[in-house]
């Protein structure tokens, strides 16, 4: 399976169990899923770890997209705010994933620059 893809399902996975976790406190039966959600989030990112993406990338990407997701979906699914200042950490955190993407196709040259 391509990287990329399970970087997206891990991710999906990861936000299928985060709100599951905040329904089961009405509704315990949801712990199922919180569990299931998790198993598959870290199983498919350990994966894509061993498929080659950088640690940082891939944790930056899933966290990322993860906490942007949720944010959003929490504010669908159970009325939880979405304010501007929420968008705009929102907006600051994948501006710092997108650094390290670039920042890790730099390579050794760009890293010896910098300590020089």
């Amino acid at each position: 399976m391509n990287r990329w893809l399970m970087l997206g399902i891990a991710i999906v996975s990861e936000v299928a169990g985060t709100l599951s976790l905040r329904a089961a406190l009405d509704q315990p039966a949801w712990f199922v899923l919180v569990a299931v959600g998790y198993v598959v989030a870290f199983g498919l990112l350990s994966a894509v770890l061993a498929a080659g993406m950088p640690v940082g990338v891939a944790y930056g990407i899933w966290a990322a997209v993860g906490v942007a997701l949720t944010a959003v979906l929490a504010t669908v699914v159970f009325q939880d705010p979405f304010t501007v200042q929420i968008g705009l950490g929102i907006a600051l955190v994948m501006a710092g994933v997108l650094l390290v993407e670039v920042g890790s196709h730099a390579g050794p040259q760009a890293s010896e620059d910098v300590a020089s």
